[in-house]
């Protein structure tokens, strides 16, 4: 049994710091704006390809909905870091809502029209995801204005819990809605979060550019990419993310998965179950706002989900599956901490924007390709299969980013230049 001094200790590393919240008024409108939004957009997220499966009946009508939006979301990245950095932040966030409450507004009008049109859904998909492209990198950026130096990894922590509980719980009550009142009230319901996120966000104090801050251009972009690239600990949690990713995503078999463990009723559970996962560590990572060596961090934590991935391939019943998958979950939310935690403390404001509109392609075209090449590996040998060779990649392939780049691997935020001049900066400031 542990000492009482030691055990409190203990319980106060896992403790959940709150300060970001009490000390920010900015910060708590953004949270409590994103925990609205975000419970509307992922119950958006169920009813589109519902519906779209309801009037066509076709896989591949549904799987053109995501196809639809990626290029939006390349261009409107790359493009949402660039006036991120130019104009003040705030009015982008403002208008970009208010622009997604007019494209929830028309999927709601076209799901009540008596016969609702196919091409409104693809339309309407596309341009919600460029908007929300282009108001990505000013949210990210924003954090960096708001919440103190040392607080970022903390500020870090709540996002991450905050998103997760979401993503367990909004996605089941979409289900629900879709199925019980039909696609007009999930969309009216999003329409509405907006609407209310909108009054938060118009509460929030301007966020200007700096003075010399750069025109958003192509120069611009391109200034962001050479910056990236001139850091090694930079790439490195791109690559690390993006080869985790690519090797070890496998939700596109989760449907294959329970037919196999003759439970498909269990099909929710395999997808909610990364969520569990990262949502338990976000609730007990307090620990992890206390560490400096985060690139070493992201490391361990990106080679433990692909462990974690090749576990899942051996597992003989849905509970031990959902197990796996669940630890996998929280390495990867203990990694995406890493990296968030590393990218406010160490990028100058000025770039900031541009680099949250790189690292939005790094986490957001990883799972897209991983799905793809679990497919094709399920095809050659099998989901076990998939599961298990993608797992062993994705280990190997980041211990082999860790030898290449040892910027990466041996980051400190304690004596690293950037994370120390931008710490400086930031109390000459106040």
């Amino acid at each position: 049994m542990l000492p009482t001094g030691r055990l409190k200790r203990l319980l106060r590393h896992l403790t959940l710091d709150v300060s970001p919240l009490r000390d920010s008024r900015d910060y708590r409108l953004l949270f409590a704006s994103g925990v609205i939004t975000m419970f509307g957009t992922l119950i958006t997220m169920v009813a589109v390809p519902y519906q779209m499966k309801e009037l066509t009946d076709s896989y591949l009508a549904v799987s053109l909905v995501s196809l639809a939006e990626f290029v939006p979301m390349v261009v409107c990245g790359l493009w949402g870091g660039a006036i991120a950095d130019a104009l003040d932040r705030r009015k982008i966030i403002v208008l970009s809502e208010l622009g997604l409450l007019i494209t929830t507004g028309a999927l709601t009008v076209n799901a009540m029209l008596p016969n609702p049109q196919i091409w409104v859904l693809y339309v309407m998909g596309a341009v919600s995801t460029g908007i929300s492209c282009l108001q990505r990198p000013s949210l990210e950026a924003v954090f960096q204005q708001v919440v103190k130096h040392e607080q970022q990894g903390a500020a870090a922590v709540l996002s991450s819990m905050r998103w997760n509980f979401g993503a367990i719980v909004a996605p089941a009550l979409g289900g629900l809605l879709v199925t019980a009142f039909g696609p007009a009230a999930a969309y009216g319901i999003d329409t509405l979060s907006f609407a209310l996120s909108l009054a938060l966000l118009w509460r929030i104090r301007s966020l200007p550019p700096a003075e010399d801050a750069a025109p958003a251009s192509l120069k611009s972009l391109v200034e962001g990419m050479r910056y990236a690239v001139g850091r090694p600990d930079l790439v490195g949690t791109y690559l690390v993310d993006i080869a985790a990713m690519v090797f070890a995503m496998g939700t596109s078999l989760f449907p294959f998965l329970a037919d196999e463990l003759h439970s498909p009723q269990a099909l929710g559970l395999l997808y909610s179950a990364g969520a569990v996962g990262a949502l338990a560590a976000s609730i007990t990572g307090g620990w992890a706002a206390r560490v400096h060596r985060q690139g070493l961090g992201v490391i361990v934590a990106a080679a433990l989900w692909g462990a974690a991935v090749a576990a899942s391939a051996l597992a003989p019943n849905v509970w031990v599956l959902f197990a796996c998958l669940a630890f996998a979950g929280a390495a990867d939310m203990v990694s995406g901490i890493f990296r968030m935690t590393m990218w406010n403390q160490t990028i100058p404001p000025e770039l900031r924007g541009r680099l949250a509109g790189i690292e939005l392609l790094s986490y957001a075209s990883g799972p897209m390709l991983g799905n793809a090449r679990a497919g094709l590996m399920a095809d050659v040998g099998g989901t076990r299969f998939s599961l298990g060779a993608g797992g062993l990649l994705c280990v190997g392939a980041v211990l082999g980013l860790a030898a290449a780049l040892p910027a990466f691997r041996t980051y400190d935020a304690r004596t690293d230049d950037h994370a120390l001049a931008e710490k400086a900066r930031r109390e000459a400031a106040v």
